[in-house]
């Protein structure tokens, strides 16, 4: 299943509206938000269970600071919102005791909207938050610039591979061949696990297209790649699996258009090659994102050549204000990189089920080292 790619110096991004440009989320070692006074400084979010408390609902215009910190019993996320409920920025992923960084870019008044999600489930605790003044926008430095403009070329090609993989792999669906559905499933949905942080960010699509079974409980329907990865091995095509197929292609095909009007910043960049990080360790390396094809090695391959890819853009910036550190991200994404090579057979992976809990242990080690150092790239490149 092997597919060529389009590797450039450049990467990943969010955007809100035409009034704010904004970015997201690194690391860092009931109700809503309760405070209305502006913001001095980093916002602290308390997460529980029942409630996330902010100590500000409002702040200024720039790089806006969230520390959030689960002192609840449930893992929990915590996600800053813009118009549409297009995802602005988000961390994931955090345990009871574990606090995480957000950062985001405003440059614009207006409002937002922040939820902590318990459990990491449904539509969270909700309330809103105000942005006030104005700020410069990200850097007009001209290798910036360029980089930007060369991830959007990446973004533009990957999102017209997964159109182009899709239809390929709905095709197979429809005529009945489960064989060539299943030879197409992984590779098709490659493309999406390289800027899933751009095209997540639209609403309701996003669970449309890859939804794991889990959405029913939130009262969606269970459609999109997973229901037909659950059709084609465990229960056989269905009555409705042509229709399923039909739109997931359309979903496709909206998102793909959708992601190439994303405008990046480098701090979206940065955040978004960690949040391709996050994607792995959530749900790649645990074996739950494919739960019925065992595919998950693939959509890990995908998540890190996106974050690879992302930081590529910023590697003059990095280099310059920190050569240490792009010196310690070379060699955790070669270690990691060749550590998951080291799984192929052939041009196609293993079924996650054919690795030992040593294997296991051996790419965790690794992807929790590299997101160590991806973590400190937010900081270094924010006021690029």
């Amino acid at each position: 299943m092997s597919r060529p790619v389009l590797r450039l110096a450049a990467p990943l991004a969010l955007s809100l509206t035409a009034a704010l440009a904004l970015a997201g989320c690194t690391d860092k070692a009931g109700t809503g938000s309760t405070s209305t006074g502006a913001a001095s400084g980093t916002i602290t979010v308390k997460a529980t269970d029942t409630t996330c408390e902010l100590s500000s609902t409002t702040a200024k215009a720039g790089t806006i600071t969230f520390e959030v910190t689960n002192t609840g019993t449930k893992v929990n996320e915590f996600y800053v919102y813009g118009e549409g409920d297009r995802i602005v920025g988000e961390v994931e992923n955090i345990t009871p005791g574990l606090s995480r960084e957000l950062k985001i870019e405003a440059t614009e008044p207006g409002t937002l909207t922040t939820a902590c999600k318990p459990g990491m489930v449904g539509d969270g605790i909700r309330a809103p938050f105000t942005v006030t003044g104005t700020a410069a926008k990200g850097s007009t430095d001209a290798t910036v610039a360029k980089a930007i403009a060369d991830y959007k070329t990446f973004v533009a090609h990957e999102a017209d591979e997964f159109v182009e993989e899709t239809a390929a792999f709905v095709a197979a669906v429809k005529a009945g061949d489960v064989a060539k559905a299943k030879a197409l499933y992984a590779e098709a949905r490659h493309p999406w696990e390289a800027i899933e942080p751009v095209a997540e960010s639209f609403g309701d699509l996003d669970p449309k297209i890859d939804g794991r079974e889990d959405v029913i409980a939130e009262g969606m329907a269970f459609t999109g790649y997973h229901r037909l990865e659950k059709d084609l091995w465990k229960d056989g095509l269905q009555k409705d699996s042509s229709a399923v197929a039909d739109q997931l292609l359309a979903d496709v095909k909206q998102i793909a258009e959708k992601s190439k009007t994303v405008e990046p910043t480098a701090l979206s960049i940065a955040n978004g090659a960690k949040a391709l990080l996050d994607e792995v360790a959530t749900g790649k390396i645990t074996g739950e994102e494919e739960r019925y094809s065992h595919t998950d090695l693939w959509d890990f391959d995908g998540n890190l050549e996106g974050s690879q890819q992302a930081l590529a853009a910023l590697r003059p910036v990095v280099t310059a204000r920190n050569p240490e550190l792009q010196k310690a991200l070379d060699a955790r994404f070669a270690e990691l990189k060749t550590l998951l090579e080291s799984h192929r057979t052939g041009e196609d992976y293993k079924s996650y089920t054919a690795l030992t809990q040593a294997d296991i242990k051996a790419l965790s080690v690794s992807l929790d080292a590299l997101a160590e150092q991806v973590a400190k790239v937010p900081g270094v490149v924010e006021t690029a």
